[in-house]
């Protein structure tokens, strides 16, 4: 029996619009739309289909799955097969909206399992939350809400399973 291989993508997405204070870090409005899991899949969908066509999607559709997503800090966990992650990282690289909204996809890391691609996506939310923090101007043995961010965060990503 032949075991199926995937490749995890760690996918950051870099919003277009500048924040309004750029001396202010980013917080989560209520007044925007949250994105989901399933808006960023049905876009990469889309973003597939448009530029490979059905024979794309018909390669890559069966085993793309969006595991994991941080609204806050726009991190993605994206599990698509070995075979198939070069169409599926050239999709992510060509997506520039969804949801009405426009963003730049950033790939940190294509992985062959997903505990190194767990390891990355904590390390990365680490960084982003020091340059939030450095945008805030914050001491560094200051606790706020980046801290149990951190620590939900670091829990949901090792909790997923292949």
């Amino acid at each position: 029996m032949v075991r199926f291989k995937n490749r995890w993508i760690l996918v950051e997405f870099i919003p277009c619009n500048p924040p309004e204070d750029a001396t202010r870090a980013p917080t989560r409005r209520t007044s925007e739309a949250v994105i989901t899991t399933k808006d960023i899949y049905a876009a990469l969908k889309q973003s597939i289909v448009h530029n490979f066509g059905d024979t794309g999607w018909g390669a890559v559709g069966y085993s793309l799955t969006v595991k994991y997503f941080s609204p806050m800090t726009n991190v993605c966990i994206i599990r698509v097969g070995r075979d198939q992650h070069k169409i599926a990282w050239a999709g992510v690289t060509l997506l520039s909206s969804f949801e009405g909204r426009k963003f730049i996809p950033n790939v940190i890391c294509v992985s062959g399992t997903i505990k190194h691609a767990q390891l990355a996506a904590i390390q990365h939310n680490r960084v982003v939350v020091a340059r939030f923090r450095a945008l805030a101007k914050t001491p560094t043995g200051y606790h706020d809400a980046y801290d149990s961010f951190l620590d939900r965060s670091t829990k949901e990503i090792t909790a997923l399973q292949d």
